[in-house]
């Protein structure tokens, strides 16, 4: 009888710490992936920020400077003292209270009229069938290629032959569709299950009970994006509030800003245009510091379909 011959020996395997185990440029901590990470990462991050940032804080330095100081050959970015004088002249220059009460009544109407409007138009465009559907559909990607300027002349004639200038209607009617908001909130209800509508329509709830008990509770991230981008944008819309509206009583805050550019005859009075930007920038920063953590998780939700 033959005995088998014995199994070759294996050899251990070198240790992983040891000189030599790794090629050059692997590994997490190597030179390469740091320096793909500082270049691709880091460094647009810091340019992206420091192009944002610079500019606001330029504003807001010289919001407190005196004409002497921002007009002049020496570079001087801090100011000598915290004079709140500009602030003071650019309130008293102009009624920045009333366009105040404008832009909140302008922004508050049209962007609450508008996410209604985007989360009926997308909840139709998912649970609902009707003919030419998906026409429509492309019709409203059409609408985000399209930009709103072209529009400018024939919402003109048409508000002003009903009577909509100078008044709040006229300056929220013409922008009440949103085609990035139905878009967004289409793709998102696209990814809700199906099993939960069906029961909740098995039960004998309606279109209506479903929309409002189900699809909007379920959707408040996105909605909430919806939002606060439609809030952004209406509070800093400035070219059809200044075609739409001649009175200084109806002008809203960014339309506001060029009546006291011309009321301040002073070339010099930088200052005050700063403090009246300021004054403008603070409560959409506001507004944007309390809901800007749920952008990430609507456009999240709303960027895969099921």
């Amino acid at each position: 009888m033959s005995v088998p011959a014995p199994a070759a020996p294996v050899s251990a395997p070198a240790p992983t710490g040891s000189k030599g185990s790794r090629r050059t440029g692997e590994g997490p901590l190597s030179r390469r992936n740091i320096t793909e990470t500082l270049l691709t990462g880091y460094v647009p991050l810091a340019l992206t920020t420091l192009v944002v940032f610079l500019p606001l804080m330029w504003m807001v330095l010289s919001s407190f400077k005196g004409p002497g100081e921002i007009v002049t050959t020496d570079l001087d970015v801090l100011p000598d003292s915290l004079d709140f004088s500009n602030y003071q002249d650019a309130m008293t220059l102009v009624p920045f209270g009333r366009f105040f009460v404008n832009s909140v009544i302008v922004t508050l109407a049209g962007a609450s009229i508008k996410v209604v409007l985007a989360i009926l138009t997308a909840y139709a465009l998912v649970f609902i069938r009707f003919p030419f559907k998906r026409v429509i559909f492309v019709a409203i990607l059409v609408a985000l290629m399209v930009p709103p300027q072209v529009a400018i002349l024939p919402n003109y004639i048409l508000v002003t032959s009903l009577g909509g200038a100078d008044t709040y209607w006229g300056m929220i009617l013409p922008g009440l569709g949103t085609a990035f908001g139905t878009f967004l909130l289409r793709q998102h209800f696209l990814t809700l299950p199906g099993s939960i509508l069906e029961s909740a329509e098995i039960d004998g709830a309606g279109h209506w009970s479903r929309l409002w008990r189900i699809v909007v509770p379920i959707s408040v991230p996105t909605i909430a994006t919806v939002g606060l981008v439609t809030i952004v944008t209406e509070w800093n819309e400035y070219i059809w509030p200044l075609v739409i509206v001649s009175r200084p009583e109806m002008m809203t805050l960014p339309v506001g800003l060029t009546l006291l550019r011309n009321s301040e005859s002073d070339p010099a009075s930088w200052g005050i245009m700063m403090a009246g930007a300021v004054l403008v920038l603070v409560p959409i920063l506001v507004v944007f510091a309390a809901l800007q953590r749920y952008i990430v998780a609507g456009l999240t939700q709303g960027s895969v379909t099921g």
